[in-house]
């Protein structure tokens, strides 16, 4: 997903409608008790907890709760809100209250486990009802003291107890192996536990939760699966009695696991990486598209990763690897594209049109789909079916370590794949109501692109932090990347950060406060301009130590924004007035000089880690700060201490940075030129402040064929080739028409042109290149000061003003000046300051694979750096 709209609130790709499939690929609601679900029932009443109601459009006269099926009552007096109550649910503050009778009160736990409305005799003697909204009440009669509860599965000398968390059922009752077992509630706790024998050890159960739903307006008994699950069967049909302490599930060394030394987040370099795409088209790997294509050590896609991490790269960050609804997990039930894909014209529309009959039952899918949140995806496994895929999964982590790389997983917990009585629906089957934000007509909020969750409720909040806590501890995963981490409270975050600090090597078997946390703080939806909570956001993590990722500096670098109408709106690396194509978006030759060098400023924010009272002169000739720079009308600089921010010139979502430049370079740039353009595209994140990311494949001019948005493209757009022999991808047809259709008149020319698919020259100087810039930033201090004071005192833009030139950024740092110099010229840039200084290009590049950067020069007398057009030099004081 990505980053805010132009006019402030979500600019984002309708790859988070890859989250269609939490839509489109989801079968139609069904249930074995209850009918379809019908448009959710209609609820504006909200209890928020055991003394108050809020009713949105009541009268401010007496009311009532009426529940069961006699209409039992709770009396409902006219009130207001308590100060502690308004801070805690600011978006319903102006609404009418009610105090509950005092008398009543007692009724409240037999009231929620029934049918209940909201009624009110109004002044013109009509009755007016709803139905009731209660997550609010449920956490204050249960949730202070369920939070500290263990859930799921747990072993105590070898015996498993199993508990579930349904305040509002009437029977739970556990389906084990075929029979059903009874479960005790907790009054105090809501909680309905059984405790079992050994032999009940790897047996699949499900549990049986009979409750009332109010969106089909009857009590339902539910077969629902563990949201605590340990493990699961093929198609995540049953949850498995598994303890993941037992010894069976430890791959060989398993204990012992030495991970490579732990890099601070300001200092990492990340790969971004979807473990399908890794290795389902890589010859040389054993296990094409599973979890043990990472411990493939000498296999081309390995071979790679570990010579970037020797060079630099510290954390391969995976694509959602939870289990995930929208893919079949038993290879016989996948399905493959029925054509000749590669028969097909490089411009053709018939490979996205034969992709996409198979899309929807295929073994493709990113993953943003969540069914189980703290269970391995089953189709990444040799074998979906028991507890292959836990083993396996602990593997990959080692691999991954042996490789020299530490762990990050996207997790996803702002949404779910499905809500109400869908089969895809686990956690609003059991507690109706509680799980998913409801918006204030008591339908499920879906701006995150599915059914939302509601990470403020307690039980909710608990479930994230227990989930990454699992992971953390159980898989050894070294970091998490939260999806929309802007839908969760900051206060859920710090939790997180909290708990996993807790975690130590000599009780845990990890060094939680070694583990990196950062996501996206998107700003936009129901819960924007923290309306409901102190949202997670770019602006609010500042100064936690959690990263946010930073679309500023990728804007400014590739141009305009993700969803322009015209794709070919330039950037600084993609030649906006030193090199300009065709559009007419670009505007006349004043407004590219004047963007150009907004965008370099913007540019420069990012180089210093994105923060907010970083100090400089635009180009403009002004004095500035970071948060005085304008990003669409919001302030560019946000962030307190390089670590804030995550830069990125690419990621997932969108067209990789390749297809960008492929769309606004001017069609004639010839290879050289393009790989010259993504290497300098790629270094305005690899070499700046703060940690930074880049899509896997980028390094070797990695294609989707122009995809936008390819979360269910399938193999044929989405495979990353490691030989470059194979190509790029560029050029496998028109990409899938349900995105990309209206850029099929820009994008068809350009595929049919041979010139525009790389060789393998072109890929492996890129790759060499980038390798480099990253060898620089790995032996180099500078990139990984730790405060913004250091940064201000360490990094500077000497040429910045009313005359730096137009494509060319200078910057030096400590002992190191960088110059990016994205225009088709070599160029002079002259720093008086530093006249009669010894400088000389950096080592690395020097004697690095790019003899076209190695001829950057220096002439010491007059403090002035030459470097080659479409180059970034780094030079070194000595």
């Amino acid at each position: 997903m990505n980053g805010p709209l132009r006019n402030g609130p979500l600019r984002r790709t309708v790859a988070a409608v890859a989250m269609v499939l939490c839509a489109a690929a989801l079968p139609a609601a069904t249930s074995a008790t209850a009918a379809p679900a019908p448009t959710p029932a209609d609820a504006r009443a909200q209890w928020i907890d055991r003394d108050t109601v809020i009713w949105k459009g009541a009268e401010r006269t007496a009311a009532q709760l009426e529940f069961g099926t006699h209409g039992k009552r709770i009396r409902l007096t006219p009130g207001t809100l308590s100060p502690s109550e308004r801070l805690a649910h600011p978006h319903l503050t102006g609404y009418p209250a009610f105090t509950v009778d005092p008398r009543d009160r007692g009724l409240a736990r037999t009231a929620l486990r029934d049918k209940l409305l909201a009624t009110q005799r109004r002044a013109d003697g009509q009755r007016a009802l709803t139905g009731v909204q209660i997550p609010g009440v449920l956490d204050d009669l249960y949730g202070a003291r369920a939070r500290h509860a263990a859930l799921g599965p747990v072993f105590h000398h070898g015996r498993p107890t199993l508990s579930v968390w349904a305040p509002t059922a009437r029977t739970v009752a556990l389906e084990l192996d075929g029979r059903t077992v009874p479960m005790r509630r907790e009054d105090a706790t809501g909680i309905w536990r059984v405790q079992g024998t050994r032999d009940w050890a790897g047996k699949p159960y499900r549990y049986l939760v009979t409750v009332w739903v109010p969106t089909v307006g009857k009590t339902v008994t539910n077969k629902v699966t563990d949201p605590y699950s340990t493990a699961l069967t093929a198609g995540s049909a049953r949850s498995l009695v598994t303890d993941l302490d037992d010894p069976e599930l430890a791959p060989a060394g398993w204990s012992q696991l030495t991970k490579p030394a732990a890099v601070p987040l300001r200092r990492a370099r990340i790969q971004e990486l979807q473990i399908r795409d890794f290795s389902v088209e890589d010859r040389t790997s054993r296990h094409p598209g599973q979890y043990l294509a990472l411990t493939d050590r000498r296999s081309d896609g390995m071979r790679h990763l570990a010579s970037l991490a020797r060079s630099g790269t510290s954390y391969v960050h995976l694509l959602p690897a939870f289990d995930f609804a929208t893919t079949p997990e038993r290879r016989a039930d996948q399905e493959r594209p029925g054509c000749d894909l590669a028969s097909y014209a490089p411009d053709s529309d018939s490979q996205q049109d034969c992709v996409g009959k198979s899309a929807a039952h295929d073994a493709y899918n990113w993953g943003y789909d969540p069914l189980h949140y703290t269970v391995p995806e089953g189709a990444y496994a040799s074998d979906p079916e028991g507890p292959a895929r836990t083993v396996e999964f602990r593997r990959m982590v080692q691999g991954l370590n042996g490789a020299g790389l530490r762990t990050v997983m996207d997790v996803v917990y702002n949404h779910t794949a499905a809500s109400g009585q869908d089969p895809h629906s686990v956690l609003d089957r059991i507690v109706p109501g509680y799980y998913q934000r409801l918006l204030d007509d008591g339908s499920v909020a879906t701006s995150t692109c599915c059914s939302g969750t509601a990470p403020e409720h307690t039980m909710m909040g608990k479930l994230v932090v227990d989930s990454v806590v699992t992971w953390a501890k159980e898989y050894k995963v070294d970091g998490f990347r939260f999806d929309l981490m802007g839908h969760h409270p900051k206060a859920n975050i710090l939790a997180v950060r909290k708990a996993l600090d807790a975690l130590t090597p000599r009780k845990d078997g990890v060094d939680g406060k070694s583990i990196v946390l950062y996501g996206e703080g998107w700003d936009f939806g129901e819960a924007a301009n923290d309306a409901r909570f102190v949202q997670a956001t770019q602006k609010n993590m500042a100064g936690t130590g959690i990263a946010t990722f930073s679309d500023r500096a990728r804007d400014a670098v590739r141009g305009g924004s993700p969803f322009d109408g015209d794709p070919g709106i330039q950037g600084f690396a993609s030649g906006l007035y030193t090199d300009p194509n065709s559009s007419t978006g670009n505007g006349s030759r004043a407004e590219q000089r004047a963007r150009l060098l907004h965008y370099q400023d913007l540019i420069k924010v990012g180089l210093t880690g994105n923060l907010a009272d970083y100090t400089f002169t635009d180009t403009t000739g002004r004095r500035v700060k970071g948060s005085q720079l304008d990003y669409n009308g919001a302030p560019a600089g946000y962030a307190a201490a390089p670590g804030d921010a995550l830069a990125y010139a690419d990621a997932h979502d969108n067209e990789t940075l390749y297809d960008a430049l492929a769309y606004k370079l001017p069609q004639r740039t010839g290879a050289a030129d393009r790989s010259r353009m993504q290497v300098l595209a790629l270094a305005t994140a690899a070499l700046s402040q703060g940690p930074a990311l880049s899509q896997a494949g980028s390094d070797l001019l990695r294609s989707k064929s122009l995809d936008r948005n390819s979360f269910d493209s399938g193999d044929w757009f989405n495979a990353l080739h490691w030989n470059c022999a194979d190509g790029n991808g560029f050029g496998r047809g028109l990409p899938p028409a349900a995105d990309n259709k209206d850029k099929w008149p820009y994008a068809k020319p350009l595929l049919a042109d041979p010139a525009l698919r790389p060789g393998c020259a072109a890929i492996s100087d890129t790759s060499a290149a980038y390798r480099d810039l990253l060898r620089i930033h790995a032996t180099e201090p500078a990139f990984g000061l730790a405060t913004a004071a250091a940064v201000q005192k360490a990094l500077s833009f000497p040429l910045s003003g009313k005359a730096e030139t137009p494509g060319v950024l200078t910057m030096r740092l400590g002992n190191l000046v960088v110059v990016l110099n994205a225009t088709p010229h070599r160029q002079d840039q002259t720093v008086r300051d530093l006249a009669g200084e010894r400088y000389a290009l950096h080592p690395v590049q020097a004697h690095g694979a790019d003899r076209t950067t190695a001829t950057a020069s220096y002439a010491r007398p007059s403090g002035t750096f030459s470097v080659p057009a479409r180059t970034v030099a780094v030079y070194r004081r000595g």
